[in-house]
């Protein structure tokens, strides 16, 4: 514990280092997902056109009718 309480700056509390490294790796893992997903989403189109081009035209229709 006294190697944590060195690497440790001054008016720092004793666990805010791990996390915020914590809240790094989330945000890296999460950025990495959604890469992911994007890239996976684009490979269904590319093998499903037709299944696709109708998902898209679904979601058209449903932007179109929604009203505020």
């Amino acid at each position: 514990m006294p190697d944590a309480d060195r690497e440790r700056k001054p008016g720092q509390e004793p666990g805010q280092e791990q996390r915020e490294s914590t809240e790094d790796d989330r945000r890296r893992r999460r950025a990495q997902f959604l890469r992911e997903l994007n890239e996976a989403k684009a490979l269904r189109e590319r093998v499903q056109p037709r299944r696709a081009r109708a998902a898209r035209m679904r979601q058209q229709m449903r932007m179109r009718t929604f009203r505020w």
